[in-house]
């Protein structure tokens, strides 16, 4: 008679007194009989239960087992160990998966193309339509949007599939959104671009500063240079790999809160012209831990130099981002990255993830196409 197939996930299942499996080569044997009756103890065979013999039974500093003791495993054979099944379902697993997320893709992008705005967003006036709150409220049933955003998202009991679909599903408003609804919190949402230069070039010009004391100006220039390089590096892999963890998102509200808070407000309304660029208060929180690991791998010199290239570098993008959102581009670049980034928002967003170039999602392989 055929032995049945056994994998060695399914044999570490069976690790306890009441069900006690090892293997051999490529035999797995069913060893809970013997349990009370091996000489030196049913522990020693559980320390292996689940586990392969096949070393430990020839181990002459241990025990060399006789003839005998593999007469009573040949007894009691189950099976024959065989991974290629276990492979072969974790492949059909991944296909499964790989599936599955097309097709939740496929059909956000759908919605995306559905809108108006999929239509129009490479025109040099493109302007999104008012949203009318009362019909997207009736007809949707996510978020109203003459009410705090934070707070309907924590009452909320959507599910992962419905919340991902509407909140990469772009509105427009006139006006700001209300977020928190709370008279200390909300002011703390709210940044005009003109206040990221005003409050981080000094901050910029004081790292230099530091760095310029140690009297090698090239040095520093050249890790300034690096530490924009830096930059541009974190804000390809934070945006791909962390503002769109859509697929990894725990079904959770309290995901799809911190996930709300972090990037998909902005996707849910892309031109809100108040919350475009990071509040000083929260990239302080964010940039902290970065400033501590640069003067810990960096001597001083290079550390001010990378930090000021750094922030300048976020500088850049915070203002590059807003400007791509709202200003009338004139110069070729920003005109080109303007239609790049616009499509990120109404026509697919799991690509085109640079905001102040394309460098990274060229060698990356994430470049988007919007003609």
């Amino acid at each position: 008679m055929a032995l049945p197939v056994i994998t060695s996930q399914q044999v570490r299942k069976h690790a306890s007194r009441s069900s006690c499996w090892v293997t051999l080569n490529d035999r797995v044997y069913d060893v809970t009989a013997f349990l009370a009756d091996h000489p030196g103890g049913a522990d020693l065979i559980l320390d292996y239960a689940g586990k392969d013999v096949t070393a430990i039974m020839k181990d002459v500093q241990e025990h060399e087992h006789s003839e005998s003791a593999y007469e009573i495993l040949y007894d009691n054979c189950v099976g024959v160990l065989n991974d290629t099944t276990e492979i072969t379902e974790s492949m059909q697993d991944n296909r499964h998966f790989e599936g599955e997320r097309a097709r939740l893709h496929q059909r956000r992008v759908q919605l995306l193309q559905q809108e108006e705005e999929f239509k129009t967003y490479t025109r040099p006036d493109f302007h999104p339509s008012v949203t009318d709150v009362n019909t997207d409220m009736k007809q949707h049933r996510f978020l109203d949007l003459r009410q705090a955003l934070i707070p309907q998202i924590m009452r909320a009991k959507f599910t992962k599939e419905f919340y991902l679909e509407q909140v990469h599903k772009p509105r427009y408003l006139p006006t700001p959104a209300i977020f928190f609804g709370h008279p200390l919190l909300e002011p703390l949402t709210k940044t005009v671009w003109y206040m990221i230069p005003t409050i981080w070039l000094p901050y910029v010009g004081y790292q230099l500063y530091q760095s310029f004391t140690y009297h090698h100006p090239i040095a520093t220039t050249l890790f300034f240079v690096f530490g924009i390089m830096i930059w541009t590096l974190l804000e390809y892999g934070l945006h791909r790999f962390l503002f769109h963890l859509d697929d990894l998102l725990p079904d959770h509200q309290l995901a799809f809160l911190l996930h709300f808070a972090l990037h998909g407000f902005h996707h849910y309304l892309p031109m809100d012209r108040l919350r475009l660029v990071v509040p000083p208060a929260l990239f302080v929180l964010l940039a902290y831990p970065w400033i501590k690991l640069a003067h810990l791998l960096f001597p001083p010199l290079m550390s001010h130099g990378v930090i000021a290239g750094g922030i300048f570098g976020y500088i850049l993008y915070d203002l590059t981002h807003y400007y791509l959102h709202h200003a009338k581009v004139l110069d070729f670049h920003f005109k080109e990255m303007k239609k790049y980034h616009l499509a990120h928002h109404y026509k697919d967003f799991e690509a085109g993830y640079g905001i102040t170039s394309k460098f990274w999602d060229n060698i990356f392989g994430t470049t988007l196409t919007y003609t």
